[in-house]
């Protein structure tokens, strides 16, 4: 769609953004449509960031209905909504946020299905994916990737957070690091992104010891480890009973990744048994973090301004850090 101009609303809405961004970001970003599947704490956040920012159209997709522990994080819903669909009860109050932004809900989950799915994400410019299991996501990302949409998922597992992008070939603009004197030069960069089902296949054994050590990867391989114990049991940990279990796939899938061996052999305990008992559970704080971060990244990605995550990111509320790894992901070039 070509965009058109501006009206006095919209330049008054986004003014700062326009200053911030310049106008052909802001309009790339009204004509944008955004897919977002699954509202729960982290959707919550990301989306009433887009959403403020002015992308063009949100199509949130939810069968499940609210519940008493969605009152928490999910600040679209209220003590009423318990038993409503979920996407039926946040419709008005996401359109409340910017009436300029079109909202349609979907209340099932049958447009995830691969014939659905892929129809859908033809008519879309991106795809989130929230709190879901990581089967459906390398899935999901495949028909994603046929259609060349660039894919995010992201979510959270009690104190533990993650997002993963993958951009296809990106491309954006980026201030010319490498001419400090010249600090108003813009260069164009590309960064070509590897799918979720290569990316799980990332091997470690080129970095160093400082490299390794910087990453992070004791919360990295946590969020892995929770993958594979949702994909052989079919549902998440839930106490100290998993933590044994769960302790044994993080460190085998460490000793797989061939990760330095100085660095981390085995994930600590102490991790691996915060997330046993906090992995079904959702804390406000920790889904405002990786949900605002996954917000800031998508309209990133729309503006076309700035790297983009590359293409792993967690984040360990124990310690209030984040870390980001390039996984099977080739260096950036011009």
């Amino acid at each position: 769609m070509n965009p058109s101009e501006f009206t006095e609303e919209e330049q008054g809405r986004y003014d700062r953004q326009i200053r911030l961004w310049g106008i052909e970001a802001q309009q790339r970003m009204r004509n944008a449509t955004i897919l977002v599947v699954k509202l729960k704490g982290t959707a919550t956040e990301t989306i009433k960031n887009i959403v403020l920012a002015g992308i063009g159209k949100l199509i949130l997709v939810d069968a499940d209905d609210v519940e008493e522990e969605d009152l928490g994080a999910g600040f679209f819903f209220c003590d009423d909504d318990v038993g409503k669909k979920r996407v039926d009860a946040a419709k008005a109050r996401i359109e409340n946020l910017n009436p300029l932004v079109t909202v349609e809900v979907v209340p099932n989950f049958d447009v995830l299905n691969n014939q659905n799915f892929e129809s859908t994400v033809n008519g879309v410019d991106l795809v989130c994916i929230t709190d879901w299991d990581s089967d459906d996501l390398v899935r999901l990302n495949n028909i994603c990737r046929r259609s060349q949409k660039p894919f995010y998922a992201g979510g959270t597992y009690g104190l533990l957070g993650y997002i993963f992008c993958d951009l296809l070939d990106h491309k954006y603009i980026s201030p010319d690091r490498s001419s400090p004197k010249d600090a108003q030069k813009n260069v164009q960069m590309k960064a070509s992104y590897p799918s979720l089902q290569d990316a799980l296949r990332h091997r470690w054994s080129a970095l160093s010891k400082r490299q390794t050590k910087e990453l992070n990867p004791a919360s990295i391989f946590a969020v892995l480890s929770l993958w594979k114990f949702q994909s052989s049991r079919k549902r998440l940990p839930n106490g100290t009973q998993d933590a044994q279990d769960l302790q044994q796939m993080a460190d085998a899938l460490v000793s797989d990744a061939d990760v330095n061996k100085q660095v981390l052999t085995t994930v600590p305990h102490d991790l691996i048994e915060s997330v046993a008992l906090t992995a079904p559970h959702e804390f406000s704080p920790i889904c405002a973090v990786v949900g605002g971060l996954l917000a800031q990244d998508i309209l990133k990605t729309l503006a076309a301004r700035e790297p983009p995550i590359a293409n792993f990111l967690t984040f360990d509320g124990n310690t209030g850090g984040a870390s980001v790894c390039r996984l099977s992901m080739p260096t950036t070039s011009l």
